[in-house]
């Protein structure tokens, strides 16, 4: 059976969806996204995701398709009609149909809207499980990496040339700094035990699993640092993690070719893992 999407006001079998060749989120990568995780089928901390969804829009200056409570009414819908225990339901925002021009369309122009639904283990991660292999790629994307946009080929280059390497997914490196991963945030844990990650502003995306883990942390008791790291630095790491809604809390077991610790995710990575997916369970909608 296939999936429902929705597109545009109207939920449709996965084959019938289309979309006009001159959707500006196909022609210029002018759109926006969120993928809220599907937790017991339901979906993790969605009000954050919906906030930084309407903050992406304002900052490219995109007029809203509808409402954010008539959204999480199309949402909620999608998982009656989804009905899936664990994955993502990723939503798209677009400028809308128009001729393809550099200079944006007139307010008359309507905000496409998309969503589909993807079925996936999100507690119960082999990744998870063994550990995440990390290589080094430069950054090669634009300046403002706060706004969640659909304009993803840089990411995806990196983690293609990543896995040539024979790594799982690439951290990004800018002016000798890690900056984060392909698809999530990047943290070490130095020997001082002493959690590092790289500040928010715009040369990182403001992660919405990012903000609670941190928070999660601070309750733990762990020291957090929240200023630039090194590759070296990241190297010479006790532990190291990513962060992201579709893989929560992932340990990194080897950065460019290093081995950290004993090659397996390290205690405060499983511990704020476990307490991670305890806050999920009690964050649903």
């Amino acid at each position: 059976m296939s999936r429902v999407v929705y597109v545009n006001g109207e939920f449709l079998p996965e084959e019938e969806a289309k979309i006009s060749i001159f959707d500006r989120g196909f022609l210029f990568a002018d759109g926006v996204y969120e993928v809220s995780t599907i937790l017991d089928g339901k979906m993790v901390d969605n009000p954050a995701h919906l906030e930084r969804l309407g903050r992406s829009m304002y900052e490219l200056g995109m007029t809203p398709p509808c409402s954010m409570e008539e959204i999480e009414v199309i949402q909620q819908e999608m998982l009656k009609r989804n009905p899936i225990q664990e994955g993502g339901l990723y939503l798209q925002v677009t400028r809308g149909a128009a001729d393809r021009d550099f200079v944006y369309p007139d307010e008359s122009t309507r905000s496409s809207l998309i969503m589909f639904t993807q079925e996936k283990p999100v507690v119960e991660s082999a990744l998870a499980k063994r550990g995440m292999r990390i290589s080094f790629q430069p950054d090669i994307r634009w300046q403002r990496r706060d706004i969640k946009t659909v304009g993803l080929l840089p990411a995806s280059m990196a983690k293609v040339a990543a896995q040539g390497e024979g790594a799982d997914d690439a951290w990004m490196v800018e002016d000798g700094k890690v900056t984060e991963g392909t698809s999530n945030n990047a943290y070490i844990i130095t020997q001082d035990d002493v959690l590092v990650t790289k500040a928010r502003s715009n040369k990182i995306l403001h992660g919405i699993t990012r903000k609670a883990v941190l928070a999660l942390a601070k309750e733990e008791g762990l020291t957090i640092e929240e200023r630039d790291f090194t590759p070296e630095e990241a190297k010479l790491a006790k532990e190291a993690f990513v962060t992201s809604a579709s893989t929560f809390v992932t340990g990194v077991v080897n950065i460019d070719g290093q081995q950290l610790g004993n090659g397996t995710p390290g205690p405060m990575t499983i511990r704020l893992r476990e307490i991670y997916i305890d806050f999920a369970r009690q964050n649903l909608s």
